[in-house]
């Protein structure tokens, strides 16, 4: 009698219900690690190596603005030319990178060990390099603190206007129209020229002095313009998300509008948030540069990537380099910050991870 299965037989296969061998269930199971959104995230940044290489680049700039003054033998104020009850010394003046004045040449002979000036001194015997440390360290300042700032008020505004909805929607989208039709950078100078005649004097003394009205003026205009961005971003976000069943849930077991959007609606859209922000600090920098370029920025002696480049421009013909150097750390960073922030994107959005 032949063992063959007729294919219309109605009997069950007996062979079908043995227990299945330890081999057979790992080969079904294939299990997968317990992970989190931001763990998965995080493994699809370190795998995008334009975008982990971007962020060394960030980080190592980062530090070595923070760190590299505290052994620096140079200060970024510090005329090296110039001694109190002494003629100046014009031979530390417009130094090429690499490049010893006369001074430092006869303490040389001597035996003594003098630190190289790595990019030369400035028109006024200034070590230029730690004068660029010092400007990327105000430059990356500039723009964390502005990006928090446009968070804070983009984040606030953008979620109550998108969870409430009606005439409170209406009523701060039209601010935003408005605030879209002014010209922002008619409305830093114009703030900057205010601000210095008004509190300028009184920062006198303080913290702030170093830095002046300028940059604190770039601060209220972001907290005043640059917001409207991040808030339409939000608001779209909050609108596709408070007709879900878990806010509604919510809404029906008394939960207050404040509680709804701490606790379901900015969690589900963190992703946004953190790509938005961190997109945010380009431009920041980029805008400072360009004020400071324009003279708007930090107060001298106090140095800037844009004041840096705009006072290369006296001696662009003799010192070219002065420029370029500034230009290329700008240029740098800037970069950095957008590979990184598309890369942000494309790890952390799940709409791209599907």
């Amino acid at each position: 009698m032949s063992n063959a299965k007729n294919p219309l037989s109605m009997h069950v296969d007996l062979d079908d219900f043995l227990p299945a061998s330890e081999e057979d269930k790992a080969y079904m199971v294939q299990m997968r690690p317990p992970s989190t959104f931001f763990r998965d995230g995080c493994r699809r940044l370190y795998k995008n190596k334009v975008a982990f290489v971007s962020l060394v680049v960030i980080v190592v700039i980062a530090l070595a603005s923070i760190f590299l003054p505290m052994f620096w033998p140079y200060s970024y104020e510090q005329q090296l030319g110039v001694t109190p009850g002494r003629p100046v010394d014009a031979s530390f003046l417009n130094l090429r990178p690499m490049e010893y004045s006369a001074t430092e040449q006869a303490r040389i002979a001597e035996g003594e060990s003098v630190f190289p000036h790595l990019f030369g001194t400035d028109a006024a015997g200034r070590d230029y390099f730690i004068r660029i440390v010092y400007g990327t360290r105000i430059s990356l300042a500039v723009g964390l603190f502005a990006s928090i700032i446009v968070l804070v008020v983009g984040l606030t505004l953008g979620s109550i206007a998108g969870f409430m909805g009606g005439r409170v929607d209406m009523v701060i989208m039209r601010i935003v129209d408005i605030i879209y039709s002014l010209p922002d950078m008619l409305m830093v100078i114009l703030l900057a020229a205010v601000m210095r005649e008004t509190i300028g004097s009184a920062l006198d003394g303080t913290v702030l002095a170093k830095i002046g009205s300028n940059i604190l003026s770039l601060f209220i205009i972001f907290a005043l313009l640059y917001w409207c961005s991040m808030a339409r971003l939000i608001r779209g976000q909050i609108l596709s998300l408070r007709e879900q069943e878990y806010v509604l849930a919510a809404e029906a077991t008394g939960a207050g509008a404040g509680w709804i959007i701490r606790k379901h609606l900015i969690p589900n859209c963190i992703s946004v948030i953190i790509i938005a922000a961190a997109l945010q600090i380009p431009s920041a920098i980029f805008t400072e540069s360009f004020l400071s370029f324009i003279g708007l920025g930090v107060n001298a002696p106090m140095p800037s990537l844009g004041s840096l480049a705009s006072d290369a421009l006296n001696g662009i013909t003799s010192y070219a380099y002065r420029l370029v150097i500034p230009a290329i750390v700008i240029s740098l960073i800037v970069l950095s910050l957008n590979l990184f922030g598309d890369g942000l994107r494309d790890a952390f959005d799940p709409k791209l991870n599907q």
